[in-house]
Order: C-alpha cells, then structure tokens, then sequence
C-alpha cells in the first residue's frame, strides 16, 4: 500500500481502508447465466400454448357466441387495457370473462394469437385487417397497428374500400393513413362516390361527406390554379426567349438576318436559340410590311410590343443594338402610370420567372 502511496502523488491518506474483494461467481452460477443466455422459445411453442389453451384463465366472448380461452399473463403483458380490466375484475370466479364483441370471431382469434407470437397469417391479415387495426387500437397493441396500417397502405387500401378505411383510420387516431386515404379519395373522387362505402357514410355520417366535397372543391380550385400559373410561366418563358433571340439576331445576326455589318456564313452552325426561326420570319414581314404603324397589322403589332418590351428590359441602350430601344426608353417615359404599371408588372414577373438577378442582356433592376 506505501508503495502504490508514492507512485500517486494525489493520494494523500495513507490509512486508507482497504476495499473488500469482489463476490467470486461459482462454476455453477456462471453454468447457470449461460444457460439463460442460450435458451430461447420459438414460435410454435406459443402457438401451442394458445391453441391448447394449457392452465388458461381467460375467456373470451366473441359475437358468434363463440369462445376463445387465454391466459391472462400473456394478455395483461402485452396490453395495458387487458391488464388494467383483469385488476379490477373479481378473482372469486375461475376464469376472467372478456367480451369482444363488433367484429368477426376469426378477426378476434388472430388478434389474440398475434399477442402471443407476434406473427400472423397473410391471408387472415389480408381478411380481417380493418377488424385488426381496431382491436389493435382499442387495447393499446401499436406493434400490431403499425403493421395493419403499413399492409393496408402498401396492399390492401384501394377505391373500393378507401371510405371505409379513412373513417377507421380517423376513429384509430392513424394520421398518416388518413392522410393517404384523403389524397386517394381526392385522386379519384367519382369511383369513390360510387362505392357502398361513400354510401353508407352518406347515411351515417352526413357531415364527413360534406367535408370531403369541400375539400374536393379547394383542391379542384388549387389545380386548377396550379395549371393557370404554369400556363403563365410558359408564357413567360417564351417572352424570354424572345428577348434574347431578339438581341442576338439585332447584335450578333442568325442564319441570313441580322446587322448590315455582318457577313454570314452559309456553313455556320445551327442556332442554339429555338425561339429565333419563328421571330426571323417576324422580323422580315416587319421590315417589308406597308402597315407597320401600331394597329394596323397584327403580326407588326406583335412586333412592336416586343420592341417596348425589350426597351423595357435592357441594361443600357447606348450600347443596344435592336432598332429603337432608345426611342421606346423615352417614350416610357411619358406614360400614363397606369399603362407604365402594366409594363413594370410583365417585366418583374418575366425576369422572377427566369430567376434571372444579372443576365448578359436584361437585369431585374430594369422592371423598378
């Protein structure tokens, strides 16, 4: 003990009780831990204890009249609401008596059986999963509701049954099976208004079937304005491009039009503008064209907008070289503000469609 005292400097109590040893663990009890390590019970072995209902204290009534025996050990451990109804039961009688009434007797032996094994038929999940995901939510299993949740998310939930599992997924608290319920319902609004299931919640429940209208209503007005947005931002696009295929004939020249200083080369490569085959053919009817006054030819009125619109858009038209940009500049100028609005309104939403913040040719600052 001294010797271990002078190796650490920061002990300084040198009359330090010793600790006792350390509990020896026998040869017997180390057999004993190994043993209980290994040891395991398979499934058949609870399916047996269930199907042979050995020393079981549980009855349960079915509403066939039918009667399931289990144990209540078993129940009580893997159910808080079995636990709770055995303690206040009367242990006076031989066996508890639980009554499970509202859904088929075979729904009711496999939720019991799933209690002991935690497995389950297909075929019998398939059957009797809307009576599983109630029992399963009624007596607190959620290992078994998720599961009855996920197979009918994923399998069994289609447009004939859709009404009836949305109103069993709201009564089970299931969110997100409610959810997608809603979003298949919504998908497919006139199967689902056919369905015996639409029906009888039309007679039951009234006001969930005026919600769900309503809410069809919202959604068809959402899309519908969804695809009014996207329409304009089409639109948008395309004036774009316009623009830019406007100031690449007028600057750089395309195919056999452009500048008077330009040689063209028969052999050049495609143009990587598309908007520019359909706005050359609209430049050459509006060099040719007698009625190019505003109003007076539709195509030539189409090309002065794009002028105006263009003048509106353009970094500096000192340097500009499409026809007229000046021109246009200062005649904004003198504008009424409201048709001056209009202009500044159509060149915001042009440039935020592109997310353009600083492009060679236009700049979002130009539209304020």
């Amino acid at each position: 003990m001294a010797h271990s005292h002078d190796e650490t400097p920061m002990v300084t109590t040198t009359n330090a009780p010793v600790p006792p040893p350390l509990p020896a663990r026998t040869t017997a009890s180390r057999a004993v831990v190994m043993r209980r390590r290994s040891c395991c019970v398979s499934v058949a072995t609870w399916d047996r204890l269930f199907d042979d209902a050995y020393r079981a204290d549980v009855s349960i009534q079915t509403s066939s009249h039918d009667v399931i025996y289990a144990h209540s050990s078993i129940l009580g451990l893997a159910s808080p609401v079995f636990r709770t109804m055995f303690k206040r039961q009367n242990r006076s009688k031989r066996l508890f008596i639980v009554p499970i009434l509202g859904v088929p007797s075979e729904a009711v032996r496999v939720f019991i059986r799933f209690l002991y094994s935690s497995c389950y038929d297909e075929n019998q999940m398939e059957e009797h999963v809307l009576s599983l995901l109630v029992l399963s939510h009624s007596y607190m299993v959620p290992r078994l509701k998720r599961e009855c949740e996920a197979q009918l998310e994923h399998k069994y939930m289609n447009i004939d049954n859709a009404i009836d599992v949305f109103q069993l997924a709201l009564l089970c608290d299931a969110p997100r099976l409610t959810i997608m319920c809603h979003r298949l319902i919504l998908k497919n609004l006139k199967a689902a208004c056919l369905s015996d299931g639409w029906k009888a919640m039309k007679e039951s429940h009234p006001i969930l079937e005026k919600e769900l209208l309503e809410t069809a209503a919202v959604e068809a007005n959402r899309q519908k304005e969804k695809l009014k947005r996207a329409n304009e931002r089409k639109v948008y696009v395309q004036l774009y491009e316009a623009m830019e295929a406007l100031v690449h004939i007028c600057r750089d020249g395309c195919r056999t039009i452009g500048p008077h200083d330009k040689a063209f080369d028969k052999h050049q490569e495609p143009c990587k503008y598309e908007a520019c085959k359909g706005l050359e053919s609209l430049v050459r009817h509006f060099a040719g064209c007698k009625l190019r006054v505003p109003g007076g030819c539709v195509l030539c009125k189409r090309m002065w907008q794009l002028l105006e619109l263009h003048s509106r858009i353009c970094i500096d038209s000192n340097v500009c070289r499409v026809p007229l940009c000046r021109n246009f500049k200062d005649r904004a100028k003198r504008l009424k503000k409201k048709d001056d609005i209009k202009w500044r309104l159509l060149v915001r939403k042009i440039l935020r469609t592109k997310s353009i913040t600083g492009a060679p040719y236009f700049s979002l600052a130009a539209s304020f």
